[in-house]
């Protein structure tokens, strides 16, 4: 952990509140149950029954003619990329803290040759003028090749926020209206989903191609499903076998996802419940700056004067934090950080903050 370091011990593993991130979650009783009774076959050969029967789910969930199971949602942004965009200059346009940018290695110009065009966006959520803006001139030999709008739903790094509706179908139209293509980075597409009511078809509606995680508030191990046309899927298993193959016998990881699709989703509202009742209480301390308003899901990110101390101090008391981008702190609620959880990290604050 980032600061802790020194003579203080931190609390026992089983006593901590780890708000580090929703990737952090573990599988229920009733997860673990679902993974020892899946039936299994071989997945390259199409024969696991719990793999095909998932994609097909997640294919009608997303409202898209068939989906592909891959271990992470990093692999779905890559391999996305890669079907949108070709060596050469083409060019995807996303906003400067989207995930493919911070924390994907450097993937879409490795497995993609991509340029990127990075948009300073209001909470992450650029608009339909903002694309406009960044599209490259047809035909200029001087420039890249705009060819992929890319969407994070919900936003990571600006704190959960959840973009509104029709700016998601104004960003899609004037890339549609331009020959680009549109992805949809649904890493929090299901927490977006509770929010704010609309269904995730409606939200990968425009996008040619769409994914939702499985490892972050939904409580899967790992595993993310990839949605698009049929054409596209067949291309992405190419490149899902140039990265690894199969996974064979992956119908008990599919098992937890659809375990996580039957009993995870609609509860993803307490984590927002409880992380605005978390960024409501650090409103108050000294020397803390954020806006209990921008915590819309199971983000909340905020500044304090010392983030090295404060990050130490929480980890001492047996609460963790992520250090991210900007100089910010990060605090992530998810299946395994219940309401006493919650007010375990506010005094803990509380104490090292002098609040």
């Amino acid at each position: 952990m980032s600061g802790a370091t020194g003579g203080s011990q931190p609390a026992p593993a089983g006593d901590r509140v780890n708000l580090f991130s929703d990737t952090q979650t573990l599988p229920s009783e009733g997860m673990r149950r679902a993974i020892a009774e899946a039936e299994v076959g071989d997945e390259q050969l199409g024969a696991d029954p719990t793999v095909n029967a998932l994609q097909e789910r997640v294919a009608e969930l997303l409202g898209k003619e068939a989906a592909l199971f891959l271990p992470t949602g990093t692999m779905c942004n890559l391999i996305a990329f890669r079907l949108h965009l070709r060596p050469g200059g083409d060019e995807v346009i996303l906003d400067r803290l989207a995930h493919p940018i911070i924390a994907e290695a450097g993937s879409p110009a490795f497995f993609s040759g991509a340029m990127i065009q990075a948009i300073d966006a209001d909470a992450g959520r650029f608009g339909a003028a903002d694309v406009e803006a960044a599209l490259r001139t047809p035909g200029d030999r001087y420039a890249p090749r705009s060819r992929l709008v890319s969407v994070e739903q919900t936003t990571n790094m600006h704190g959960g926020r959840v973009w509104p509706l029709e700016q998601v179908r104004e960003v899609t139209a004037v890339a549609r209206a331009n020959g680009l293509r549109a992805h949809l980075d649904g890493a929090r597409l299901m927490n977006a989903v509770v929010a704010s009511g609309v269904s995730a078809a409606d939200w990968a509606e425009g996008f040619d191609t769409a994914w939702i995680d499985f490892s972050k508030g939904l409580g899967a191990p790992f595993g993310a499903c990839l949605a698009a046309s049929r054409e596209l899927i067949d291309e992405a298993w190419r490149y899902k076998q140039m990265l690894g193959g199969a996974l064979r016998q992956a119908g008990v990881a599919a098992a937890a996802a659809i375990h996580a699709l039957d009993h995870n989703v609609q509860r993803l509202a307490e984590d927002h419940e409880n992380a605005r009742v978390l960024a409501a209480g650090l409103a108050t301390l000294p020397g803390v700056d954020l806006d209990p308003a921008t915590a819309e899901t199971n983000i909340v990110i905020f500044d304090v004067p010392d983030r090295e101390a404060f990050i130490t101090g929480m980890w001492e008391r047996g609460i963790l934090l992520s250090p991210v981008a900007r100089g910010k702190v990060r605090a992530v609620t998810h299946l395994d950080v219940d309401s006493d959880g919650i007010q375990r990290a506010l005094g803990a604050a509380r104490e090292v903050l002098g609040g």
